[in-house]
């Protein structure tokens, strides 16, 4: 669980949290760190090699929620994403997809990449990326790139909105040709 488990969806924090990260100063070197909120000791943010990540938003767990129910709580969730894309999208423009699906076989096969890619596989955020960048942004007013997506772990496990921001552009990674 995240620390914004329970609590009810509103964009305008969501979109604050992004505003937060921005702001963060980040890492150039070193591992991924975790970060649990002191108070309640549920996931607060990872950070690590230039970037940070973050839950926005998180829903209630899934047990028990079948079929078309099921399918009505992911798709919330999505249209949770795209509210919060079209207050993004009308700051700095339209957005790209990053693609997961290459991070999440790699994560898969145990196999190497960038430390944000491996991050939101650890974090078990293998929803394509909508992202944004460069945005001017960051405490010393270098660009950042800034992504969204929902994830989760497992059929019963919450829904989370999850923001990265950047200071390296964030793209998808290549298929490995044998």
């Amino acid at each position: 669980m995240t620390r914004q488990y329970g609590d009810a969806f509103d964009r305008g924090r969501a979109v604050a949290g992004i505003e937060a990260l921005l702001a963060t100063p980040l890492p150039t070197t070193g591992p991924t760190l975790r970060e649990d909120d002191p108070s309640t000791e549920e996931w607060g943010q990872d950070i690590g090699e230039g970037f940070v990540l973050a839950p926005l938003w998180e829903s209630r767990d899934l047990l028990g929620v079948y079929g078309e129910e099921w399918g009505e709580q992911v798709a919330g969730a999505e249209l949770k994403a795209l509210d919060v894309a079209a207050e993004l999208t009308g700051r700095w423009g339209t957005p790209r997809k990053v693609p997961m699906h290459v991070a999440m076989f790699r994560d898969q096969a145990d196999e190497p990449m960038p430390p944000v890619h491996q991050a939101l596989c650890d974090a078990d955020n293998y929803g394509d990326l909508t992202v944004w960048g460069p945005v001017p942004a960051g405490p010393d007013g270098a660009d950042r790139w800034v992504g969204i997506s929902v994830g989760h772990c497992d059929g019963d496990a919450p829904l989370v909105l999850m923001a990265v921001v950047s200071d390296r552009e964030i793209e998808e990674l290549e298929e490995e040709t044998g």
